[in-house]
């Protein structure tokens, strides 16, 4: 690959915290990809807004707070009204399995739940990246 994949990990609403996020980041950044961190308390105006600035390819969710249901459409939307369809959006954290199928029948690519091993997640992202590239 000539181009290192773009991904953006942002930490949605009140949820404060942080750790799970940047493990994934920095297992994204150490697998060669190119990543951007919002930090803590994002809007998900804040974060198509940056994932536009940026250039990204991924958009990576960690939301431990219980609050997927209302962030995660509400960035599904922002990016459609953007015309960002060929980003890819992934999800991790508490999802219970109901609400990830519901995620994935909007557009979600992954919803990946405490325990989903680094390398599934790298992997993931690869491939999604090259079929959409």
């Amino acid at each position: 690959m000539d181009q290192k994949i773009r991904v953006l990990v942002a930490k949605p609403g009140l949820d404060g915290h942080d750790r799970g996020a940047k493990v994934i980041a920095r297992a994204l950044r150490d697998a060669g990809m190119e990543v951007i961190y919002t930090g803590l308390r994002q809007t998900p105006e804040m974060i198509v807004n940056a994932a536009l600035q940026e250039d990204v390819q991924v958009i990576g969710l960690s939301i431990l707070s219980g609050a997927h249901n209302a962030i995660v459409p509400r960035v599904m939307e922002l990016l459609k009204e953007k015309k960002m369809d060929d980003v890819v959006v992934v999800v991790g954290g508490i999802v219970p399995d109901e609400d990830a199928e519901q995620l994935k029948r909007i557009g979600v690519a992954a919803v990946y739940q405490p325990g989903a091993s680094l390398e599934e997640i790298v992997e993931f992202i690869r491939s999604s990246v090259k079929q959409t590239a």
